[in-house]
């Protein structure tokens, strides 16, 4: 096992326990059947003694270490004091490294005995700092300063601990008087207030119970010769929480009190010297105060959710932090100062050879699922390793505490080594990017880089390396961080490259070898290999960029760097002479000049236009075989045949595509094919016809072809119609399988196309009559494929690279691919940013802050520098003010990327004394209304006098100016506004802060958040005054930190992920039961490769918690939930929009299992966190409100109820449109209160506009409209009683005989059936019998579609499509 390995974090072993118990799951492929029996073989108990203790039991599994026992009894509230100890099996000592299946004679009721072993140095070190942490672990400063993998969570503040049955239960909903529903002023609807103090409520948990005063290394230290040979380790010196001062020697056999005070060295025992094998035990002896402190605050740490201790994968840092008192803290102390540059502890005496590692895991066998799965967990332990070490190295080396390798250069030349990583600033050195755009080249390479090195690892080809490579932003420098080739170091690089070029193409070679290893990424990166001339005028072929460069290290392997270029260029941002672009691009006036020349297209942009051009390739063929057919029958009926192919598939779309876009979950009736739905064939872009070894590869495609049919077939004939998804949109097509269906009759020839394209991928060709290879060769031509007899589409990347010479002899195949990449750029304006207006208008895609506007865009493959033509696509959209959300976190986002480019130059020429004075200055300029804000320079005495200026500029963050701070708020606001014009060819029409908050609707929190994440800014956590007039809102002690802000490589556990993609498959055509089986698998895989935190397991718990809720089982969805939201704050971040959908499905559980205020105060905190990342304007925002006035309805405050209501059916009216279904609901929901407080006249007015809604949407005879109907009936009696009663009373007045009337409070069921309506939940009440009927149904109903294909489904379907979102 590598030793990176070995220590795998444990923490997360103790949970996993629990969640492995899914043994018994059966995956649905076959083939994977007995792999994954495998790997669950069945656990056992063993008895554990360890002195002191009752023996206890515990359930272990044949493939743990016996180190992994070891870390479950440290983490255990009453062995955690011991670190130095070894299990021992009737005498024999357990070897650490050794798996439990191999050791002889234990199993089921063995009984293992702790033993306490002698200390050495290292094992005395690791029990302080295991104390040191035990002491901590309640303490959340790790987690605001952003180390050791720590990261907050709140959760637990809202739910009063646990929500399982151990937490502290609520009362059932008998006592609903008792639930205080008033949320606080700033979360109701309408309010302006945007306090920022609430995002970190103080957690009680975390006053820490103090234990010690001091507990630090001693002066005396090391041990002198004489007092080792006493077995004298090293000395501790303590202050109790009494005030008394202790010295405390620890030696092989323990610690004991000294007689050494702070001034003199006396290493004799003191008497009683209360020797005892634990620190702890030793504490307790001499100071109740830390007995009692420890015992309490290890029952509490103990307590705490797993989730809420484990270190995550890659480090999450929090852009607000309270102040927190700076505690001393030895091991902290001795981590700075030996920096642990290389020794990490689990590795003795050596730093870890990164490279090595990150290239022997690759190197694992793959050939079953256990071996993938021990490697994908290896590459995804080294990588998270390697991305914290480069990332703590990058600060070190901007901080200067790292020497550089060419000292004698200047600062921006500079490369530096630490740690066997090697780092480079982002800056043109050596005017190597000259011609690319120098400086703004030299910045965005790193980041080509890090996406090729990113699709290299994806692909995997076996014998193909790239460099570890992570690139960090810190204090306005980007650093690269790589892994070192062996032996690179100490050759010139001209003579270790053997494939590429060093100077961007004048001089090429090339290698067979290298030419071998590429060829096989050629089809799934879709790079397509060619010849370039080098400088004696012969050709060499390449199979990738000429930047690209192939280098044998020397350990042999084949290694590939700079991979800059590995997709090809953009020509919307690349202008070259005399060439011109399609009227598409021109109209939006593209070409544009950009910074820099290395703007490529995204791997997504490539995939999408790929599968849109083999749409394009059937449907050419589909047409010419009826041509064909239609000549052979007569010439007379050709004519009308032909005419009539094409404009029946464009009317077909019409009607269909409007319900589609009214829900946009997937329809769970039936899928195209039985064997695949078109969610599952959409995802897997790289199955196209060329790459198929076998038939079935095609079918799936085309499968997935047919179901996207119509759609496309507008797509040919106007710009701007819907895209299939990208390999990332989980599934999330709109078509029913109806359409389908109907694209098969109404272009005929289709089925023959498919035949034929099949029959020619299976037997290169030879058995096809001629007529049909001419139509597969016409189609080939009109799609641009580099095959003539497939469909094959691929790129040249080195197109339009200045300095990149083609052969005379490949003129014509240039002359395809320059074409090719035109029509790639067009396809970005005219098809993929109208598909993205079109997913937001139709809800399937809802942005919620910049980053997630940021994936949206990247999963349609649109670069982040489309932003502004994305923006003014908006502006002159029709259903503009159905997008205004959309248009307004475009805005915010384009404004805060401006101020971070300008941030970035800004900082570079700040020293480190006035780095919390200049952030604060930028701040004010930005945010704050204060017209005049004037920087505070540091005193005097502080500022270095003129004599050393020479030696401290060596450093690159080490800038001695002080230009930063005659920065006015003037200056920037008009840096942006010229930024947004240059780069993203946005105009804003603002000149401050005001206008812009004024003009866009923008909020001043949200900005502030924005840039803070963006640059690493940590702030202190309180209430800025942005709008005054007098002061400026920030001050230098408002600026805590500043972080780095990392990219780099996540890998993927693809085994886990194949699962869960069949799971959700299995979901969506209703069979909920294999689907939860095949993702309680998917699950465990997760597990095994990422640990316990990971996002895509965050995922996976969503889902899983949504089909326990739909199948009845409450309490185990509460607890996935719960998990689920716990995860997502610690991997994504407090306020990230995943975290705020996680709360919400987390409080329908909670009012589901009866905790009615934990479910409010769930949904009032998701309001909060919505209102400070977004502000109230969002579609999101109107199901939290129904969510949030249901409830309130269901404890009958119906005043507050309705406010959140009105609320929510005011933003429904403006984005749904107001005939939507959506609206006529959120009026029933309206009405539903007012029937509630008697006020029949507005119920009748609200419900009278839903069931107009209704009826003129789906027709009198539809169950909905006869529901509404009868509710109206019901309300106009309750008026007209209640009007008789009013009546009586005036006539007879006090003696009146009044009937009784009927106030209802609603049901809680009623309340919940209204609840998992708006959250797009249906249930089915689920036994195993109904369960057999549904599947048969579902199977009868597919048998039926099949057999009569035009006719409709009927309404009432066993599930309406809503039912089973699969991930929203």
């Amino acid at each position: 096992m590598m030793n990176g390995n070995g220590d795998h974090d444990h923490s997360e072993e103790t949970d996993s326990k629990q969640e492995g118990s899914g043994a018994d799951a059966d995956p649905g492929e076959d083939a994977n059947e007995q792999e994954v029996i495998v790997i669950q073989d069945t656990g056992f108990t063993v008895k554990i003694q360890a002195p002191g203790t009752e023996p206890f039991d515990l359930q272990v599994s044949p493939q743990e270490m016996v180190q992994e026992i070891h870390q479950v009894l440290m983490d255990r509230e009453d062995t955690c004091h011991r670190t130095c100890f070894s299990l021992q099996l009737d005498g024999n000592v357990l070897d650490n490294f050794a798996e439990l299946k191999s050791i002889e004679g234990l199993q089921e009721g063995s009984f293992l005995k702790v033993v306490e072993e002698p200390y050495t140095v290292r094992e005395a070190r690791i029990h302080v700092r295991h104390i040191r942490d035990l002491l901590k672990s309640m303490d959340p400063s790790d987690a605001y300063n952003g180390v050791d993998c720590n990261s907050l969570s709140f959760l637990s503040v809202f739910t009063d601990g646990d929500l399982g049955d151990s937490g502290k239960r609520k009362k059932k909903g008998s006592e609903l008087e008792q639930i205080d529903c008033t949320p606080p002023e700033h979360i109701l609807p309408g309010s302006k207030e945007r306090p920022l103090v609430p995002l970190q409520p103080q957690n009680k948990d975390w006053k820490p119970l103090q234990c010690l005063k001091v507990l630090t290394m001693s002066g005396w230290n090391p041990p002198p010769g004489n007092r080792k040979m006493h077995g004298d380790l090293m000395y501790l010196y303590i202050v109790t929480a009494e005030e008394r001062h202790v010295s405390i020697t620890a030696s092989t056999r323990g610690f004991y009190l000294n007689q050494s005070t702070t001034y003199s060295f006396n290493p004799k025992p003191a008497n009683p010297s209360f020797l005892s094998h634990s620190l702890v035990e030793l504490l307790s002896q001499i100071s109740p105060a830390f007995k009692k402190n420890f015992t309490a605050l290890q029952k509490k740490r103990v307590q705490r959710h797993p989730f809420e201790r484990i270190a995550t994968p890659f480090q999450v840092y929090s852009w607000t932090a309270p102040q927190i008192d700076h505690a001393m803290d030895c091991v902290r102390a001795e981590d700075a100062y030996t920096s642990r540059l290389g020794y990490e502890e689990h590795i003795p005496g050596q730093t870890r050879d990164w490279n090595e590692e990150l290239q022997t895991t690759r190197e694992l066998t793959r050939k079953n699922l256990p071996e993938r799965l021990l490697r994908e967990r290896a590459i995804f332990k080294v990588h998270s390793d390697f991305a914290a070490a480069a990332t703590r190295g990058a600060m070190a080396v901007i901080d200067g505490n790292v020497m550089a390798i060419n000292p004698g250069e200047e600062t921006r030349m500079q490369m530096f080594i630490w740690n066997n990583i090697f780092f480079s600033l982002g800056f043109d050195v050596r005017d190597h990017y000259r011609e690319l755009g120098g400086d703004a080249a030299a910045h965005a390479a790193p980041t080509n880089d890090l996406n090729g090195v990113r699709a290299y690892g994806a692909v995997d080809v076996e014998g193909l390396y790239t460099l570890g490579t992570v690139v960090v932003d810190y204090r306005g420098y980007r650093v690269t961080a790589q892994s070192i080739i062996p032996g690179i170091l100490e050759r010139e690089q001209e003579q270790s490259v053997i494939y590429g070029s060093i100077d961007f193409g004048k001089t090429v070679v090339s290698h067979p070898k290298y030419l071998e290893l590429l060829e096989k990424t050629s089809r799934p990166l879709k790079v397509q290999r060619h010849p370039v001339l080098n400088e004696k005028e012969a050709p060499v072929e390449l199979c990738s960029s000429v930047e690209c460069k192939g280098i044998i290290g020397n350990d042999g392997r084949h290694y590939i760097l700079d991979l800059l270029r590995t997709f090809p260029p953009d020509l919307n941002f690349l202008p070259v002479d005399g060439e011109e672009l399609p009227p598409e691009c021109q109209r939006l006036a593209y070409p544009r000049q950009h910074r820099h020349r290395l703007a490529c297209l995204r791997q997504e942009l490539i995939e999408a236009f790929v599968e849109h051009r083999y749409l394009l390739f059937m449907k050419m063929a589909a047409l010419q075989l009826m041509q064909q057919k239609a000549n052979k029958e007569n010439k007379a009926a050709a004519l009308t045949d032909g005419s009539n192919a094409e404009p029946e598939a464009s009317p077909a779309d019409g009607p269909q595509s409007a319900p589609a876009s009214e829900d946009p979950a997937p329809a769970s009736d039936a899928p195209t094919e039985p064997a695949t739905t078109p969610s599952e064939a959409s995802q897997t872009p790289e199955s196209q016809p060329a790459e198929a070894e076998t038939t079935a590869t095609v079918t799936t495609t085309t499968a997935a072809a047919e179901a996207t049919e119509p759609a496309e077939a507008l797509a040919v004939t106007t710009n701007g119609t819907p895209e299939p998804e990208g390999p990332d949109g989980q599934g999330r097509e709109c078509e029913s399988p109806l359409e389908g269906k109907e694209a098969e009759e109404s272009i005929p020839g289709l089925a023959q196309a498919k035949e034929l394209a099949e029959s020619l991928a299976a037997e290169d060709g030879s058995s096809i009559d001629p007529k049909s290879r001419e139509v597969v060769l016409n189609a080939c031509k009109a799609v641009g494929s580099i095959s003539d007899t497939s469909f094959d589409i691929r790129f040249n990347p080195d197109i339009f690279s200045p300095g990149v010479r083609f052969p005379e002899s490949s003129a014509d195949a240039i002359q395809k691919q320059k074409q090719l990449l035109k029509d790639a750029a067009a396809f970005l304006v005219s098809c993929q940013i109208p598909s993205l207006v079109k997913d937001c208008l139709d809800h399937s895609a809802l942005p919620m802050d910049g980053t997630t506007l940021t994936e949206a865009l990247h999963q349609r493959g649109i670069n982040v520098r489309y932003l502004g033509t994305v923006l003014d696509f908006v502006d002159k959209t029709p259903a503009k003010t159905q997008l205004e959300y959309f248009y307004r976190i475009g805005v915010s986002e384009l404004v805060t990327r401006c101020a971070k480019h300008i941030f970035k130059t800004y900082l570079q020429g700040v020293e480190l004394s006035a780095l919390s004075a200049a952030v604060s200055h930028f701040l004010n300029c930005f945010l704050s209304s204060f017209p005049d804000a004037v920087a505070h320079l540091p005193a005097d005495e502080l500022v270095s006098r003129r004599k050393n200026r020479k030696r401290r500029n060596r450093v690159p963050g080490g800038g001695d100016n002080t230009a930063w701070a005659s920065l006015t708020p003037v200056e920037l606001w008009k840096n942006i506004v010229s930024e947004a014009q240059t780069y993203y060819h946005f105009t804003l029409h603002c000149e401050s802060v005001d206008q812009a908050v004024e003009k866009y609707g923008l909020q001043k929190s949200t900005l502030l958040r924005e840039i803070s994440v963006k640059t690493g800014i940590q702030i202190l956590i309180k209430e800025y005054n942005f709008d005054s007039r007098h002061k400026p809102a920030f001050t230098e002690e408002d600026i805590l930190n500043i972080f780095p802000v990392v990219k780099h490589v996540n890998p993927k556990a693809s085994d886990a992920f194949h699962f869960f993609q069949s799971g959700q498959a299995k979901v969506q055509q209703g069979f909920l039961k294999e689907g939860c089986e095949l993702i309680n698998e998917a699950l465990n895989l997760f597990n095994n490769v990422y640990g316990a935190m990971h996002v895509e397991i965050c995922a996976c718990l969503r889902l899983l918690a949504r089909l326990n809720y739909i199948m009845g089982d409450h309490p185990e969805a509460l607890n996935n939930q719960q998990k689920a939201v716990l995860m997502s704050e610690r991997v994504l971040g407090i306020e990230h929009p995943n975290t705020i959908q996680e709360y919400m499905h987390l409080a329908l559980y909670c009012f589901a299992n009866g905790q009615l205020s934990t479910a409010l105060k769930l949904l009032y905190r998701a309001r909060y966190l919505m209102l400070v990342v977004c502000g109230e304007d969002h579609p999101e925002m109107a199901l939290l409100d129904s969510n949030i006035g249901l409830v309130l309805h269901g404890v009958m405050e119906y005043d507050l109820s309705l406010r959140f209501l009105e609320n929510a059916l005011a933003i429904n009216s403006k984005y749904h449109g107001l005939r939507s279904l959506k609206v006529a609901l959120s009026h029933h929901l309206v009405a539903r209160v007012y029937e509630s407080k008697a006020e029949f006249r507005s119920a009748l007015q609200h419900e009278k506009e839903g069931y107009t809604i209704y009826k003129n949407q789906v027709g009198e005879a539809h169950e909905k409209t006869k529901e509404s109907s009868e509710y109206l009936k019901y309300l106009t009696q309750q008026a007209v009683a209640l009007q008789r009663t009013m009546n009586e009373i005036y006539k007879n007045g006090s003696n009146a005989s009044i009937m009784p009337l009927k106030f209802t409070a609603p049901s809680m069921a009623s309340v919940l059936e209204q609840l998992n309506i708006i959250n797009g939940i249906i249930f089915i009440p689920l036994s195993q019998k109904d369960l057999e009927n549904l599947k048969a149904e579902v199977q009868r109903r597919q048998m039926l579609q099949e057999a009569s294909k035009s006719e409709e489904p009927s309404e009432e379907t066993p599930m309406e499509p809503e039912d089973l979102p699969v991930d929203d």
